[in-house]
Formats: structure tokens, sequence, C-alpha cells
């Protein structure tokens, strides 16, 4: 499994998204409950300090030694009470007195707490923080303070409370340790799942991926499944097979053409060669050497018109196909073509039905044109049925021209119908009735139709095909087209 496949990469993504959300909500929770431990200590610290804070002000109010014994042993009560230490400093935050958690007091002189402290509590009125103080300790406790003013409102002493309150810290440090664990085994269960996940999303690009590989073996017979549960690999199922589909079809029609084309090629080569070796030799006497050249001078045409249309073919599908629109009367050029047919028409005994409205101007490319309704009526008249009948109508729908030709016959089957207008396609019936074609015929012609802007189509019931297309009309203000 290497870095650069999409399982790993997709693995470590969400890896590296569930340690980093982990890590996030690790660090909220251990911040809300220091702030919630903090706070509620300094709650209860802010009541203490402030109850100390009216002692010392009335202690500062007289000059009685008694009064002053009294006062240091009930900050040393409340000390030990709340095993708290207690300082008391002058205006100056010079350290004066000190009670210690066991009660003690003693009177300090040659100390003085840090500027920034004295600072905060001469702007304020009041301090508080979780960490040190200096000269209060060396361990991080939670500390407040709050200024003591005379009569006058002026500072006159401050007090200083702190303690290291071992329950809360243990209280965090137990909630911290229960949060991480909890996070690392939801951590490796959520990478376990991720794992299985990224595992099911990847099978089907691997199952796709090795189908692949089997296309480019040539094996265009395999198919992945389309049920995915996933919409976006679903749709490049149902893509990847309308692919192989069609790469399948187009190899079976590609197979077919090729042995069409080298039967195709092969009979008038050999009809050629034969009768020209007839008249070297002399096995074909002199008094009968036009009579064959006839027929060679016939397939020569025969391999022209089958160069021709895979040329044509081949430029469609390039995109190389120009067209040189101009007017031209489509009826008069219809009626041309069917008369170049009047030979086979006899021989067949055809009833023909021509119903083409007088000078259709249309905007088209003549040879094209001409090639594709050549075509078509080629393909009436070598389908229908000895005796039968062929009908060819145009006239115009608004801006268009609509053309049809149809005939009677066996017609095409329901299955061969969809594909009739593929490249390289020849229907079963095609196959044993026409012997001169490779499949590209009505293929040429649906892409000369499109790309003069109109629509073509096929129907086939009842006995009778009918094949019928659209033309856009040449504007009326250009030279030789109709007033509507």
């Amino acid at each position: 499994m290497g870095r650069r496949s999409f399982f790993f990469k997709n693995y470590v993504t969400h890896l590296v998204l569930i340690v980093c959300a982990f890590a996030v909500a690790g660090s909220v929770f251990y911040y809300q409950m220091s702030n919630y431990a903090l706070r509620s200590k300094q709650v209860e610290l802010r009541t203490t300090v402030q109850s100390l804070a009216e002692q010392t002000k009335l202690m500062q109010g007289t000059d009685s030694e008694i009064i002053r014994d009294i006062y240091m042993l009930s900050i040393g009560r409340v000390a030990k009470e709340d095993a708290i230490t207690v300082c008391v400093t002058d205006s100056n935050g010079v350290i004066e007195m000190v009670a210690a958690p066991d009660g003690s007091t003693a009177s300090v002189s040659g100390y003085i707490m840090p500027a920034a402290v004295v600072r905060q509590v001469r702007n304020t009125g009041s301090y508080a923080e979780l960490g040190q103080l200096g000269v209060l300790g060396d361990r991080s406790s939670y500390t407040v303070g709050t200024g003591v003013t005379d009569d006058n409102g002026e500072l006159s002493a401050m007090v200083f409370i702190y303690t290291q309150d071992a329950a809360a810290a243990g209280m965090v440090r137990h909630s911290t340790q229960t949060l991480v664990l909890i996070l690392l085994v939801t951590l490796v269960v959520a990478l376990i799942i991720s794992f299985i996940l990224s595992q099911h999303m990847t099978r089907p690009l691997k199952v796709i991926a090795a189908a692949a590989k089997e296309f480019a073996a040539g094996n265009f017979e395999v198919r992945v499944p389309e049920d995915n549960r996933c919409y976006e690999i679903d749709e490049l199922a149902v893509s990847f097979n309308n692919m192989a589909r069609d790469l399948d079809q187009l190899e079976e029609l590609t197979r077919g053409f090729i042995s069409n084309v080298s039967h195709e090629f092969k009979t008038p080569m050999t009809t050629i060669g034969g009768f020209v070796d007839g008249m070297i030799d002399g096995t074909i006497p002199a008094d009968q050497r036009d009579k064959y050249l006839h027929i060679i001078a016939e397939e020569t045409r025969r391999l022209s018109r089958m160069v021709n249309r895979m040329l044509d073919a081949a430029k469609i599908q390039s995109g190389e196909l120009i067209l040189n629109p101009a007017p031209l009367d489509f009826s008069e050029m219809t009626s041309q073509i069917i008369l170049s047919f009047e030979q086979k028409i006899e021989n067949k005994k055809l009833e023909v039905c021509c119903e083409l409205e007088d000078r259709l101007i249309v905007m088209g490319d003549r040879d094209h044109l001409y090639r594709a309704v050549y075509n078509l009526v080629d393909n009436a008249v070598k389908f229908i049925d000895e005796g039968g009948r062929l009908c060819l109508r145009a006239h115009p729908e608004g801006t268009f021209c609509a053309f049809s030709i149809s005939n009677t016959g066996a017609g095409i089957s329901a299955d061969d119908l969809p594909h009739i207008f593929d490249r390289f396609y020849k229907a079963d019936r095609s196959r044993s009735m026409d012997k001169t074609g490779a499949g590209l015929g009505l293929y040429i012609v649906k892409n000369i139709i499109n790309l003069h802007g109109g629509e073509i189509s096929v129907r086939s019931d009842g006995g009778e095909t009918e094949f019928e297309f659209t033309l856009p009309l040449a504007p009326p203000q250009l030279p030789g087209a109709k007033q509507q």
C-alpha cells in the first residue's frame, strides 16, 4: 500500500482530523476546568480577604497593643482554619505581617511585593491570579488580594491570601486524566472505524482500476458493480460500464468492418485480376474484351466508392468534413437521382411515387447532400421487394424542408433499428442481401444531415421502411430562394 494511494491519503486525512479534533477538545476541556476551579476558589478567597481587610482597617484605627494582639490571633486562626497564608503590607507593598497555615503569625520587614502586583491593587483595588507571587512561595497558588483604605479613602494597607488547594488541583488533574483516557480509547475506536470505512470506500475504485487493466489487456466484457451506496462512485461505475459496452460494441463492429472490407475489396479485385489475366493470356477472345472491360470499369468504380465512403467516415470522425453551403434546388437534385436509378427500377418492376414540391431551395452543400440522398435511394431500391412500391416526398415545414423515402419489403428488425446509423453496423438482413457495403453508408448520411442542421429518423413496421430527414430552407433574400 503506497503512500500515494487513495486509501493511504484518505486514512491519513481522517487520522489528522480526528487527532486535531481530540486535541482541541482536550485543550478546551482542561482550560474550562482550570477556569472553573480558579473562579470557585477565588470567590471563596475573596470573601475571606474582604473580612480580613475590614479587620485590618479597624486595627489601624487604634494604638492598643491588646487589640493588635487580638488582631494577630484572629488572623492566625483564619489562616489555620482555611489552610491559607495571609500577608499584610503597607500602602507601598512592604510586608509587615504574615500568618502561616499552621496558625503561627510573625512580623516581617524587608520584604516587598512585586511592583506589578502593587500597581494593580492601587489601580483596581483588588488582585487575583493562579500563579506565583514572588516572595510568597515557589509553587503555583490561588492568590487574591485587596486594598485597605482609611477614612479619607486613601490606600493605607493591602491584604493578600494564597493557598495550595490540593483538592481543586487534584480534581482538575483527575478530570483531565480521565478525559485523556476516554479520548485515547475513542481515538483507537475511531481509527479502526476509519480504516474499515476507508477500505470500504476505496474498494469500488480498486475494482474499477482492475477492470481498466482488463480493458488494457483486450477484455471488453468485464463490468463493475453499479450499486456501491455512493452517488459519485455509482455514477462513475455507470459511466465506466457504458464505456465498456461502447468499446465492446466498437470492437465487435471494427472486427466486422475489417472482415467486410476485406471481403468487399477482395471480390472486385479478384474479378478485375481474373479478367485482366484472361485478356493477357488470351482466354478471353478479343471480340468479348469490351464486355469484360465494362465489368472491370464498374468494379473499379465500386472500389472507388468504398474508398470514398471510408475517407468520408474518417473525416467525419476527426471533424474535418467541410461543408460549402449554398442555395440549391432540392427537388431538382432528387429528381436527377431518381432518374439515375431508372434501369434498376425497371428491372425490379417497381411502382414509384414522387411528391416533390417545385423549387424547394435549401441551404446546403450539393455534393454531400447528393451523396446522402443517393445513398438512401440506393438502399431503398436495393432492399425493396420485386414489384414493390417506392415513395419519395418533399415539402416545406416552417423554415425546413422535410424529405421522406419509403419502400416496401422485409423491413428492419426492432433490434437493429437503434443501431442503424452506427458506424460499421450492418443488420443481419444487410449481410444476407447487401454484398457491397461496409456499414458506413447510413452513418455518413446521418452526419451529413446533422452537419447541415437537420435531423434524420427511421421507422420500420408493417412491411414498410421509411427514412425521414429535415434540411434548413435558404433565406428568401438569397438568390434562387423560394418566397414563402
